[in-house]
């Protein structure tokens, strides 16, 4: 009986020693696997270099901003809506003569806003104090417009379209690239080419073979610096004569990436 018993208890050990190590075993291929079909665990240790690369690129506007503002004033709300919207009306057919299409003409803000006047009374010797109870004594309106003019050659003649429209405020032309991913994408790869260069410079120094890029960044686009661009003007209800002089010159942009390979 006692035999028998220790054979039962020496087969149940074996069969649990063949299990957990077929347990063990599987789990091994299973994270063999995992890192041959998913890469290398970020927190595993390896070697690497990091390398930085700038690219610029430069191209000519093809694109003029200008904003305008329309302001009018009335005692009543509807009066002054009504002349705001009787001269952004001439100043819109004006630019649709131009052939300005609609998709390039949009509204960017709309205000009615009332105008007040204080009661003055004295307060003190030789001195008068506003009231506490203002009075409303008229509405001003504005409304403020974006124009893109596609036709750069353009922009002179819209500014002085405008000018002459009576038009209270005018700011512009801002010369820009309406479609900035093709400098954008140029100057990418002049800033990978240089900072693949600078990484095989880097290796043969160190006497090093560069493996697989483990991660990539690329700095926030820089800003379009314009070179000969018309700039910002302020205008008065004055006209506009003669068509102003507007070089367009050049925008560029810089893009910066970050490179890490791994060395072997």
């Amino acid at each position: 009986m006692n035999q028998l018993v220790n054979e039962l208890t020496s087969n149940r050990a074996a069969r649990f020693a063949v299990v957990a190590v077929l347990v063990i075993l599987s789990l091994f291929l299973l994270a063999k696997t995992w890192d041959a079909v998913f890469g290398r665990d970020m927190n595993d240790p390896y070697n690497t270099i990091t390398v930085e690369g700038t690219g610029k690129a430069a191209m000519v506007p093809d694109t003029a901003r200008i904003t305008f503002t329309i302001m009018e004033s009335a005692s009543e709300v509807g009066a002054a809506q009504d002349a705001a919207t009787k001269r952004t009306d001439d100043a819109l057919a004006s630019l649709k003569e131009m052939d300005i299409e609609e998709r390039d003409v949009k509204t960017v803000s709309y205000n009615v806003s009332p105008k007040y006047e204080y009661s003055q009374q004295p307060c003190y010797p030789g001195m008068m104090c506003p009231s506490g109870t203002p009075r409303i004594t008229g509405y001003d309106v504005s409304q403020t417009i974006e124009v893109k003019v596609r036709e750069t050659e353009k922009a002179g003649d819209v500014l002085g379209a405008l000018g002459g429209l009576g038009v209270q405020n005018i700011s512009g032309p801002e010369f820009v690239v309406d479609d900035e991913s093709a400098v954008t994408a140029e100057a990418r790869v002049e800033a990978i080419e240089e900072a693949r260069a600078k990484a095989k410079q880097l290796a043969k120094e160190l006497n090093v073979r560069l493996g697989d890029i483990v991660s990539f960044s690329e700095g926030p686009t820089g800003d379009f610096y314009g070179y000969g661009k018309g700039g910002d003007m302020m205008m008065s209800e004055a006209s506009m004569s003669p068509v102003p002089s507007l070089p367009v010159g050049e925008n560029e942009t810089e893009i910066t990436v970050m490179i890490t390979y791994e060395i072997r």
